[in-house]
């Protein structure tokens, strides 16, 4: 099924008709005010936001305002659209389609739900485990072998912290990284 747009008639519009592919990149070309901003905007554009509104309940509608119909005689085949204008107000170099028209929160929540992640080290599918699975992997893989657990008590942060690792030998921690380097927290002695 195709947009088909029958006798627009909006601005320099002349009563044109065109059929329109969907799921095609459909360029729209011209002299400059032959109608191309009127035909994409203010025709189909405009149409498919009346009809998204009219979707919507009463109550929702009161606050949004009526949308006119465009001086045309039909548009078949729109879906929910989206439109973005070359003038945008953001400045922001950072800012994508996504960003400007405030879909980029969707998408996020979109594919951290409904996709997989892989390893870029591996290229193996990533797998969530409970905190027991945790344990009885550690325990079956690394049996007899000595290893580090590690968790961040200081990120990105300078400063003096002999009373950290003085703490941390009071409750018989045996060793810290610092900087990657695995040392013993009783010798290590602040800089001047």
């Amino acid at each position: 099924m195709n947009i088909e747009v029958t006798g627009a008639r909006v601005h320099n519009l002349k009563n044109i008709s065109v059929d329109i592919p969907r799921n095609k990149l459909v360029v729209l070309t011209g002299l400059s005010g032959s109608g191309k901003s009127s035909l994409a905007f203010d025709t189909i554009y405009a149409e498919g936001q009346r009809r998204y509104l009219d979707t919507l309940s009463a109550y929702a509608r009161q606050f949004m305002g009526a949308l006119e119909r465009p001086d045309v005689d039909s548009i078949t085949g729109l879906s929910p659209i989206i439109a973005i204008e070359q003038k945008t107000t953001g400045r922001n170099p950072r800012s994508t389609v996504g960003t400007i028209t405030e879909i980029y929160d969707f998408l996020r929540l979109l594919y951290a739900r409904a996709s997989k992640a892989y390893s870029p080290a591996t290229g193996l599918e990533m797998v969530r485990y409970t905190d027991t699975q945790i344990v009885s992997l550690i325990i079956e893989e690394y049996s007899g072998q000595k290893g580090l657990l590690l968790s961040p008590l200081v990120k990105g942060r300078k400063g003096h912290y002999r009373d950290l690792f003085e703490n941390l030998v009071r409750k018989g921690f045996q060793q810290v990284r610092v900087d990657g380097q695995v040392l013993d927290p009783a010798t290590i002695t602040p800089l001047d």
